[in-house]
């Protein structure tokens, strides 16, 4: 598919003249040659050609435009061709010939012929090649052979002219008798490639051009395809190479985590004592237990440091688990635990979670549900991240456990169980694991040889491991095992581990690793699936097969670092299951399970096909000269195929070998042949493959190198195997890496031009939109083809499903960016896109493999040397282009490199060889044309001679086409290298190698921005192929750095690859290609930019007249260089005469040189070999600072800023004797930020600004710096009136007003910002609640009233900035809609109307926040604090470090280290600093600066600069706090105090450290002296105290504070927000804001201030309104000018031309450093400085910032009654249920001060009655709204730690028990600031008071001081369930300490103010106590019916026994009658 434009001619030109033409379509333009000297007629002749990926529509563009040519104008327009392509697309091939148009669309004379080829892509016009019909394959695959190079959009807007022709004459069509015929006629002319744009056409030329041609375009809808020219230009034959060298995985890298645990909640279980452990990997730590609580508040921080690679560091789990009662005796009972894989912390934004809630499960039970909560913040800090913590203000958000869980964004809250099954089925192709000695042994004991390893699997995931059961001596091993792993759904642990081991006697090792990534093998969108994977083979690499006892690479075996060798292939599959928890046949626990699994069939994984590899060796150059003494050859090996030395031979097993041969005995080739076709067998008769090259001895290229020579003849290599075929898992990933290298490239265009300040990147990025959105779509028509191919598993189909899906969208939203891409939104949309590419990335991985990866190894005496690792996917062949790997059929140069963990460091950078090579892999039976991309003009040489063998591959090419180059390297500069010596500087020179030649530019020493200016030349270069190939693909060049050591070998700075621009005989040397132009290459050292060089290289064929028609080398041969070439004067730039001034202000901290001091320092600046010397200062020590302070010199420096050179400032120290010694040096690499622009005229009228400001503001919406503006008022007079507005209105969204021209400016009315920021901070309130916060009286409020209510501030402005981002996008959206449907309104009543919407939806925001109360929200007004500025970072950063005019440059020596992110300073080779400025600008300079009025010659462009003499400063500084700090001590805590040094003085404030905190509170104030500028870097220190020993530094933070002295920003002492005489906020400057103003004007030289009545001052010509009246001590009114004076002091910066900011008073949080662990924050502090100068007046006494001392209190709590308790005993006697009731109670911890209630003895109701009073004293800080308390750790603790927990009430209701423990029958806790009110009656109080407590009003005892009523008691039943267990009735009462003196009460019922005695009733005993009492209440109450019948039955028994005992002695009485 294409479209072919051939221009032939353009006649009746007027003049004489050079013409240029310009062909567009789809806005991707190119250029025809310049023809030069043409009359009236201009015959180009030349065919253009735009490979099309979407069909061309028929409303479609071709544009054509002719130029007349100039060098050094811009070119001028003739005429313009415009035609639409509906009759091509119709026809596929037309003539045309017609007028030209000019600019107004009218017809010229000239005309224009040409003739246009169309081949869509459905092939329905007959197909067509580049002059030579297709040759179609026999379409087996039934697809098109598509001709895609690049994806270029079919409806591109890129042309805004409306579809159809100028209206004059209709163009003249002949159609062709057969289009392909003609298309002959073409011949083979190419287009310029994108490489080879003409270089001079500037990017401006173009846009100019189209901005002139499409007729006034509006320039926001033109893209552009490219326009920088990389120099990586699309080849045809060659691929890119990769830039960067060292393997950066398995490196290790510092880390810390930290977790602070918080405190816990519904924790399950009953009256438990808790402790949480944090463990991640090995290492655990324990909080403190806390006891008898459910919700036990820590607040306790742990840190963990590593040192491992990053990949091991995110695999660690990171375990929470709560434990309940764990003691030195016990380990307690696992409540419930909580897992996450580090890695998913980190990849939350700020690489934290952040007060979030982390739900417990038991991993022994899953069907328990949640046991509970910890809150938890958890950071991880890489080396070089730093955490922004929000802020810690007071804990009082609400605790919305629901809402901030600690999941990842996306993972919903509800997770669930899942079983994760792995299924493992068998390995092949497994290496030795035994030396071949164990085998002989193992042969003479077992008497036959077995297979030496014997594999079993393990299985890693979420903590757990798994394995199989292992299977004896088998390469081969079978297992059909599944491990099963029960886990929560979605996971929180990224990655499984899969690893074959080798079970071993002493130690297994493992043989590979694999990981399987979860993310990849799942999708959780809507229409998302569950992971899944195969069954598939996965391949696994690491160290390389031959055994060796001590294996140097077995990190690579274990998955760290790339593996430099196949080892095995292993079959798996994984499912997941989420299991129903509520069935019964449910395993409850989590162990894991290995059970057997069924096999599964060999076609499940897809038809084994035969693939073929086919490499040759074009070159072999750079090897390394250690290996270069032996012959050398190469090895190619796929999985085991090709392996020679240490493949593993297969055992005959005939069945298996024919499905997936891994071996090549000739048995199996014979095999293969039989079971073949016919024809096959006759084609690959005894194909035998063929992987290594020859070996061969190699030869000098230079000291360093060695090359092979290969010369004409090119060793090849061939390799037949058998894979599954899965091909079309490669194809789709390479579509998807296409569409992503194109984006990438394109993206970088864009940052390009926008770094280089190009005009116009937005086109760029819409065209790089378009192919982005044309790819996704066309992804979409190839992916849809796919057949169901064998062995397509589950995972293929989804994962294609939802690729396709994610394209499409990814598609339709390129498209809607690209059309908001606009001028001020480039930035943004940039940013949207690098989105898109990392999408793309993560898509185009393919997590199931096929065929193994290709590796290349040098092989030097059948030693493995050096390897290189070539994806297959790369190779892959397809005949649908895109499908190709990017790779295949292509010249690539490869680089060999080390193994392993030798490859790392330098070892890693240095070259081992650099390949050309060619590679292909298909198919067996495509192979046909697998040659097609080799390079022409050479024949096949093969090993097989004999009738039939057409397609047996050649084992070497043989190039009988031979051209000769010659190369000229201009070599100009480079910039910006790594230091490489000592001195801090390196002595470097340049190596150029291109084929196997090398030249070296000359050593420049001591530089590190060195020009060497020097061209060097390579003749009788010989490349072998076609010239018209090596015109568009030549060798890439490779230049490396070098640093020369006068000893030893030089040493390695860096390496960068480069294209030549080649020019053949035949071609003329001249615009537009040539002369080439310089261009910046970035340099490489590792994967470390270490510099950027900047070269031309041009490549120019010698024809057959030999050298001399080469363009000449003009250029002196310089008589001091010697034969040195310069680079020629075409290409080296073009130079105009600047002068540099230099402002010398002092050296700082200058370290000692050689154990010496420095004592008469001066500096050298050297630019481009001109430069000047610094005064010498005489004395070091006595004074740093210049005596004169600026000097200049004039240099000659290019005129394009972005090839300025790099100044150099060096500081040497002279010593006696002349001698002189470095100690520093400091290169400037961008002298842009120093050039001198003049003010603009304009830019003084104010009016013009404000309306720049004005775009602005409409660009970040109110969000950024600058302040919103709104309609000002006008005075006659011209000047502009801001009125500060102190009634407290409502903040609407600032209204952006555009003024009409007539008036002077716009500036804002606005409030006061601060006021304004409360007013809009309303107090939230819930519906019902009263309101009583009344004023707070003066008194009470002190500096942290002010602190608090600024951070809440703070809070809430970022809040607000949040959702004003949100809301900016969404209007973007609404504007980019309103654009499209055209509504254009007036812009000013558009914008009006914004904030009406605005504040409509804040307010429905706010409604939410409020828990759904009604529309009538009550807003109170929050009482009025003044405030200062929080900054959550250091002021420097602000305020731009305080550079306005003074400058510190860091001054190095020493090496530079090497570090995998340069973004880390190398702080320790920082030997001092330079204080000063530069100002350059181009001569001559306008005379209006020179002639204003104080202008002093001697100072230049640095006017009205202070002097530097010494000066006396009194600096005090502010610590307010310090938080997060980093634990010192074993107990995982700190004792932190404050060091403040300056200069000499050092403060130590030992004695009050504050114990065993990590967040402490210090509210101090320091004060020191101090004389700049000997004395102005302060340090402020956090030290750790102990008791013995010394003290360890916890961290320190630098502040340089003479940069912040003599700022115009006025850092000295920040200006408040207003002025008062009095109280917290008084005015702490010494110079009052009347005072400062006139001050400022007079040094601004302003007009002004003139006050005048009514409240007004006029500065400028801006006149400020505001208040005039002050209140003194007394209340009295006083006028003060003050106010206004300060009003105008807040808003300098809206001053004309003086203007800045002015820092407000304010509190700074600076990180905290360590030396030891560079890079990580150790914690952070708030503090801030201010600064008096000593002549000045005497500032007041420091304010006071002593932190609040808590207030003390009594919490009266009187238990009245209890009410349906539930009953817990049974009676001995009577079996009823009872209970013996007590209430317990506690404030502050259950050891402290719990108290109890006497007990109700025998309650059957549950009712029981107290009257007993709790008294809690306590101390609180009302701000936080914690209460405090101090006590020792533990008996050994020296002294006591200070403890702040949340005033929480407990109350408890027991059973009493006399011989056992009691029970707990139910509790409540009170959160005393915010509690439901008690219901009135026990019948109203519900358990509904504890579970909808968020809904209920709340009310505080702080303010309500006494509150009775009735609280329900809560406990969990079995199923953890909230149950009632019984009813409070309870009275609070609060008093402070003064009131609670004056009327003490006693406790319980004891005098003082005794309680009656409870009414109880008589049943409320004990029985032991009153047995008589007991007797009568129970026995007789409840028996007595009973006890009487017994006493009667009794007396009868006794009256019967009475009457028998005595019956017979009364008878024989009777009977004898006695």
């Amino acid at each position: 598919m294409a479209l072919v434009v051939c221009l032939k001619t353009v006649t009746e030109l007027r003049g004489k003249g050079d013409r240029i033409a310009k062909v567009s379509f789809r806005g991707l333009s190119f250029y025809s040659r310049v023809l030069e000297n043409c009359e009236d007629e201009a015959r180009f002749e030349e065919a253009f050609r735009w490979p099309v990926a979407s069909k061309v529509d028929g409303n479609e563009m071709l544009e054509i435009h002719i130029y007349n040519y100039s060098k050094v104008f811009t070119n001028r327009l003739i005429g313009t061709f415009r035609m639409v392509l509906q009759k091509v697309v119709e026809e596929g091939h037309l003539e045309v010939s017609d007028t030209l148009i000019d600019d107004n669309n009218t017809a010229i004379q000239t005309s224009i012929s040409i003739e246009i080829w169309y081949q869509p892509m459905d092939g329905s016009v007959r197909g067509w090649s580049d002059g030579e019909f297709l040759d179609v394959p026999d379409d087996r695959d039934g697809m098109f052979q598509f001709e895609t190079e690049s994806l270029l959009s079919s409806h591109s807007h890129s042309s805004g002219t409306p579809p159809g022709r100028s209206s004059h004459g209709i163009p003249t069509f002949r159609k062709a008798g057969k289009g392909v015929f003609s298309a002959m006629k073409i011949g083979k002319v190419r287009s310029h490639k994108k490489g080879d744009d003409p270089a001079i056409l500037e990017t401006e030329d173009l846009d100019r051009k189209a901005m002139r041609l499409g007729g006034g375009l509006d320039p926001d809808t033109i893209s552009l395809a490219s326009v920088t020219a990389v120099t990586t230009n699309v080849s045809n034959k060659r691929s890119k190479p990769d830039i960067k060298m060292e393997p950066s995985a398995g490196r290790p890298v510092d880390y810390q985590i930290s977790v602070t645990v918080i405190e816990a909640r519904q924790l399950v279980g009953l009256n438990m004592d808790p402790v949480v452990c944090v463990e991640i990997g090995e290492e655990k730590k324990y909080t403190s237990m806390k006891e008898s609580t459910n919700c036990p508040y820590y607040n306790e921080y742990f840190v963990f440091d590593f040192h491992v690679p990053p990949d091991v560091m995110f695999d660690k789990i990171l375990k929470l688990s709560v434990i309940h009662s764990k003691n030195l005796l016990r380990s307690g009972t696992l409540v419930g635990n909580f897992k996450l894989d580090v890695g998913t912390v980190y990849s939350q934004s700020e690489h934290q979670f952040y007060h979030k809630w982390a739900m417990l499960s038991d991993p022994d039970d899953i069907t328990a549900g949640c046991k509970g909560y910890v809150k938890c913040d958890i950071a991880v800090v890489g080396k070089g991240d730093n955490i922004k913590t929000p802020h810690k203000a007071s804990e009082t958000d609400e605790d919305d456990i629901e809402g901030n869980l600690l999941l990842p964004e996306g993972i919903p809250s509800e997770r669930q169980w899942a079983r994760f099954y792995v299924r493992i089925y068998r390995a092949e192709g497994l290496p030795k694991m035994n030396t071949s000695i164990m085998a002989n042994v193992k042969k003479a004991f077992i008497g036959e040889n077995r297979d030496l390893v014997d594999p079993y699997v393990q299985v890693q995931f979420a903590g757990q491991k798994g394995k199989t059961s292992v299977q004896k001596s088998s390469y081969e091993p079978i297992w059909n095992e599944q491990v099963i792993f029960t886990e929560m759904f979605p996971p929180l642990c990224k990655r499984m581990k899969v690893q074959i081991r080798d079970s071993d006697k002493v130690n297994d090792v493992a043989i590979g690793t694999h990981f399987i990534d979860l993310r990849k093998i799942s999708n959780d969108g809507d229409k998302g699936f569950l992971p899944t994977l195969g069954p598939a083979w996965v391949n696994m690499y690491g160290s390389t097969r031959n055994y060796t006892l001590m294996d140097e690479h077995q990190d690579l075996n274990e998955g760290l670092g790339e593996g430099v060798s196949f080892r095995a292939r292993l079959l798996i599959s994984v499912a997941v299951e989420i299991l129903d928890t509520t069935s019964s046949e449910i395993m409850s626990s989590t162990e894991v399970q290995v059970e057997p699994v069924s096999n599964i069939s060999e076609s499940a994984t897809g038809k084994v096909e035969e693939f073929f590899l086919f490499g040759s060796f074009l070159e072999a150059t750079m090897i390394d000269r250690k290996i270069g003494d032996k012959p050398i050859n190469f090895e190619v090996t796929i999985g085991n195929y090709g392996n020679q030395i240490d493949g593993v031979s297969k055992p005959v097993a005939g069945r298996k070998k024919k499905k997936d041969g891994v071996g090549e005995s000739d048995e199996e080739e014979s095999e293969l042949i039989q079971n073949s076709s016919d024809e096959e067998a006759e084609d690959d008769g005894d194909l035998v493959s063929v992987s290594t090259s020859p070996p061969m001895k190699p030869v000098i290229t230079d000291r360093n190198y060695f090359h092979l020579p290969y010369f004409e003849k090119k060793p090849c290599i061939y390799i037949k195997s058998w894979w599954q075929d899965q091909r079309r898992r490669l194809y789709n990933s390479n579509v998807m890496d296409k569409i992503a290298d194109k984006l990438e490239e394109g993206l970088n265009d864009v940052q390009e031009i926008i770094k280089t300040e190009k005009a116009f990147p937005e086109r760029r990025l819409r065209g790089v939109l378009e192919e982005l959105s044309t790819g996704c779509s066309r992804f979409v028509t190839l992916a849809n083809k796919d057949q169901n191919l064998a062995g397509r598993t589950k995972l293929d189909q989804e994962r294609l499903k939802s690729c396709m899906r994610e394209m499409e969208s990814m598609g339709q939203q390129a498209k809607t960016i690209r059309s908001q891409v606009k001028r001020n939104t480039v930035r943004d949309k940039l940013k949207l896109a690098l989105n898109f590419l990392q999408r793309l990335r993560f898509l185009a991985d393919e997590p199931q493999h096929s065929i193994p990866d290709v590796f290349v190894w040098m092989m030097s005496n059948n030693k493995r040397i050096a390897y290189a690792r070539i994806p297959s996917k790369d190779i892959l062949y397809s005949i649908v282009d895109e499908e190709r790997g990017k790779d295949c059929g292509k010249v690539k140069a490869v680089f060999l490199r080390l193994p392993g963990k030798k490859g790392f460091g330098p070892a890693g950078w240095t070259v081992q060889a650099k390949l050309e090579m060619y590679l292909w892999l298909g198919l067996n039976k495509q192979r046909k044309d697998f040659l097609s991309g080799l390079p022409s003009g050479f024949e096949e040489n093969k090993a097989v001679k004999g009738t039939g063998l057409q397609v047996v591959p050649p084992i070497s090419l043989v190039y009988n086409m031979k051209q000769v180059f010659q190369l000229r390297a201009h070599m100009y500069q480079a910039r910006s290298l790594f230091a490489a010596d000592s001195s801090g500087l390196s002595d470097p020179f340049a190596r150029v190698f291109f084929s196997t030649h090398s030249q070296v530019t000359e050593v420049l020493s001591e530089t590190l921005c060195p020009t060497w200016d020097q061209l060097l030349v390579f003749d009788n270069v010989e490349l072998y192929g076609e010239a018209t190939e090596l015109r568009d693909d030549p060798p890439i060049i490779v230049i490396e750095i070098y640093d020369q050591d006068t000893v030893g070998k030089a040493e390695f700075i860096g390496r960068t690859f480069a294209k030549p621009l080649s020019k053949m005989v035949d071609e003329h040397y001249g615009p537009p290609r040539f002369p080439p132009q310089l261009e910046y290459y970035q340099i490489y050292r590792g994967n470390c930019p270490a510099g950027e060089l900047l070269a031309a290289f041009e490549l120019l064929q010698i024809g057959p007249a030999g050298r001399t028609e080469l363009p000449p080398i003009d250029g002196p041969t310089d008589v001091d260089r010697g034969p040195i070439l310069p680079v020629p004067l075409g290409i080296r730039p073009v130079l105009s005469r600047y002068r540099i001034e230099v402002l010398f202000w002092g050296l700082r901290d200058l370290k000692r040189i050689n154990l010496a001091q420095v004592d008469r320092p001066r500096v050298d600046i050297e630019c481009a070999g001109k430069g000047i010397q610094s005064a010498l200062i005489q004395n070091y020590k006595k004074n740093p600072n210049f005596s004169t302070l600026v000097k200049w010199f004039e240099v000659d420096l290019p005129e394009n800023e972005l090839l300025h050179p790099p100044l150099n400032i060096r500081v040497v120290d002279c010593r006696a004797f002349g001698r002189y010694t470095l100690v520093g040096s400091h290169a400037v690499t961008s002298l842009r930020k120093f050039i001198y622009t003049s003010p603009d005229k304009r830019a003084n009228n104010w009016a013009h600004t404000a309306r720049l400001a004005n775009g602005y503001m409409a660009l970040t919406n109110g969000t950024s710096r600058s302040r919103p503006y709104s309609r000002p008022i006008s005075h006659s007079s011209g000047d502009i009136v801001v009125n500060i507005d102190s009634e407290p209105n409502i903040k609407k969204m600032e209204t952006v007003v555009k003024l009409d021209a007539t008036s002077d400016a716009v500036v804002k009315i606005d409030v006061n910002e601060d006021e304004k920021e409360k007013e809009k901070k309303k107090k939230k309130k819930k519906k019902g609640e009263e309101v009583e916060e009344e004023e707070p009286d003066e008194s009470m409020l002190d500096w942290w009233s002010k602190y608090f209510a600024s951070i809440e501030t703070m809070m809430e402005t970022l809040r607000a900035q949040e959702a004003a981002w949100a809301e900016a996008e969404e209007r973007e959206d609404m504007e980019i809609a309103a654009e499209n449907a055209e509504i254009k309104g007036d812009d000013s009543h558009v914008k009006g109307t914004k904030p009406k919407e605005k504040t409509k939806s804040k307010s429905s925001k706010d409604k939410k926040k409020n828990h759904g109360s009604d529309g009538t929200e009550k807003k109170v007004p929050k009482p009025r604090v003044d405030e200062l500025m929080v900054y959550n970072k250091e002021l420097e950063s602000e305020f731009d470090h305080f550079e306005d005019w003074l400058h510190t440059f860091n001054l190095y020596r020493g090496k530079a280290v090497d570090d995998d992110d340069h973004n880390m300073v190398d702080d320790d080779r920082i030997v001092g600093r330079f204080k000063g400025s530069l100002c350059m600008y181009k001569l001559p300079l306008s005379d209006e600066i020179t002639r204003e009025a104080g202008f002093d010659p001697n100072m230049g462009m640095f006017q009205s600069i202070p002097h530097n003499d010494p000066i006396n400063v009194l600096v005090r500084v502010y610590v307010v706090r310090a938080t997060d700090l980093h634990p010192a001590d074993i107990n995982g805590k700190a004792d932190p105090y404050i060091v403040i040094k300056l200069g000499k003085s050092e403060i130590k404030d030992k004695e009050n450290y504050i114990s065993k905190q990590l967040n402490p509170v210090f509210g101090k104030s320091f004060d020191i002296e101090a004389t700049f500028p000997m004395e102005s870097m302060l340090t402020v220190s956090v030290y750790d105290w102990d008791l013995v020993g010394t003290d360890d530094l916890i961290g320190e933070t630098k502040i340089d504070l003479e940069n912040r002295y003599y700022s115009k920003h006025r850092a000295t002492c920040g200006i408040a927000s207003n002025y008062s005489l009095h109280g917290y906020n008084v005015w702490r400057d010494p110079q009052k804001p009347t005072q400062l103003l006139a001050k400022l004007c007079k040094e601004g030289k302003l007009d002004g201030p003139h006050y005048s009545p009514g409240g007004k001052v006029k500065v400028s010509n801006r006149i400020f309104l505001g208040p005039t009246e002050i209140e003194d001590e007394n209340g009295l009114k006083k006028p003060t000018e003050e106010h206004l004076a300060l009003t105008v002091l807040k808003h300098w910066e809206e001053i004309p031309r003086v203007g800045c900011k002015l820092v407000p008073e304010h509190v700074e949080t600076r990180p905290l450093l360590n030396l030891d662990k560079p890079g990580i924050e150790q914690g952070r502090i708030e503090m801030w400085v201010d600064m008096f100068p000593m002549d000045g007046p005497a500032p007041g006494p420091a304010i006071d910032i002593s932190p609040r001392k808590p207030k003390k209190y009594e919490l009266r709590v009187i238990i009245w009654n209890t009410d349906e308790v539930i009953l817990e005993d049974d009676d001995y006697f009577t079996g009823e249920k009872s209970s013996d009731i007590f209430v317990r109670g506690w404030l502050k911890g259950q050891q402290e001060d719990k108290q109890d209630t006497d007990v109700h003895y025998h309650s059957l109701t549950g009712e029981g009655n107290f009257n007993w009073r709790f008294v809690f004293p306590f101390d609180y800080l009302m701000a936080e709204e914690k209460i405090v308390i101090s006590k020792k750790e533990s008996l050994f603790s020296w002294d006591e730690t200070e403890y702040k927990i949340p005033a929480r009430l407990t109350l408890q209701v027991w059973d009493a028990d006399h011989f056992s423990a009691d029970d707990f029958l139910g509790a409540i806790e009170l959160d005393l600031n915010r509690f439901p009110r008690g219901a009135k009656t026990a019948k109203q109080c519900s358990i509904d008071m504890v579970l909808n407590e968020q809904e209920l009003p709340t009310i505080s005892i702080f303010k309500q001081k006494r509150v009775k009523g009735w609280w329900p008691f809560v406990a969990r039943d079995e199923n953890d369930e909230l149950e009632l267990t019984g009813k409070v009735e309870a009275e609070l009462h609060l008093l402070t300490a003064e009131e609670a003196e004056k009327n003490p009460v006693g406790l319980g019922r004891k005098e003082p103010d005794p309680l009656e005695k409870p009414n109880r009733p008589d049943t409320s005993l004990m029985w032991f106590m009153n047995p008589l009492k007991s007797i009568r209440y129970f026995i007789w109450h409840n028996y007595r019916w009973l006890i009487l019948k017994t006493l009667a039955l009794l007396l009868l028994l006794l009256l019967l026994g009475l009457f028998l005992y005595s019956i017979p002695g009364y008878l024989v009485k009777k009977l004898l009658g006695a």
